[in-house]
């Protein structure tokens, strides 16, 4: 079922304007949350049917990013490998379903794999973390990677939209990224966990844009 979320009425909530004036598409990075299999296959064990649904959007802004001279980055949850910070909190709260989880995203599982209508292509990179969020210290090597490469801003994208790109989009904002957060290239298991994250996310963390406007956006030609 699609969102019924008006995406429209939540970009007017800033006053009709987002914060920032100006975001230089060569600067840019495009993070796709967690479009793997594991929560995108029909009855998955984490399956977030509505993540189907944003693929288009998703490779949409995948290809305006790298017209733009900006960077793809496909992320990727992992189950914590043998010399990886471990989680046994989150194993515990999954209770019965921990071994199921942690199979599922073991790297090279079938259901770890990245969604095969994704487009994925030479020259976008693959980062794997092992938190929600990409950025918790510990869980990946994004936020170097990000560094080295002069990036300032990032776009989110992804599943679920109110855990693991919420997370990573609140750290990134954190770390003086400048976050954009697409509606409509989110998923939830619910249009209204999918609306309060919007709604958090311009209060303070991010700016909203739909698909068509960060399209848009990435061929703009930033002033001198």
């Amino acid at each position: 079922m699609p969102h019924k979320v008006d995406h429209h009425a939540i970009l007017e909530r800033n006053g009709g304007r987002n914060a920032f004036a100006f975001i230089d598409p060569a600067r840019t990075a495009h993070l796709v949350i967690d479009m793997q299999r594991g929560f995108m296959d029909p009855g998955a064990p984490v399956e977030v049917p509505e993540a189907r649904t944003v693929v288009d959007n998703i490779n949409r802004i995948s290809a305006a990013v790298r017209d733009g001279g900006g960077l793809n980055v496909f992320v990727q949850y992992t189950t914590p490998a043998a010399n990886a910070p471990p989680w046994p909190v989150f194993m515990e709260r999954l209770g019965v379903g921990a071994d199921v989880h942690r199979a599922a995203f073991t790297r090279d599982a079938e259901l770890w794999q990245l969604w095969p209508g994704l487009d994925v292509q030479e020259g976008d990179l693959r980062v794997e973390k092992c938190r929600f969020s990409a950025f918790t210290p510990g869980a990946s090597d994004l936020n170097s990677v990000l560094r080295k490469g002069g990036i300032d801003n990032v776009i989110i994208s992804g599943t679920l939209t109110n855990c693991c790109c919420e997370s990573t989009a609140r750290d990134a904002m954190q770390l003086n990224y400048r976050v954009l957060f697409i509606a409509d290239a989110n998923a939830a298991l619910s249009d209204e966990a999918h609306a309060a994250t919007l709604g958090s996310m311009a209060l303070a963390f991010a700016d909203l844009y739909s698909t068509d406007e960060i399209v848009d956006l990435m061929q703009v030609k930033v002033p001198a």
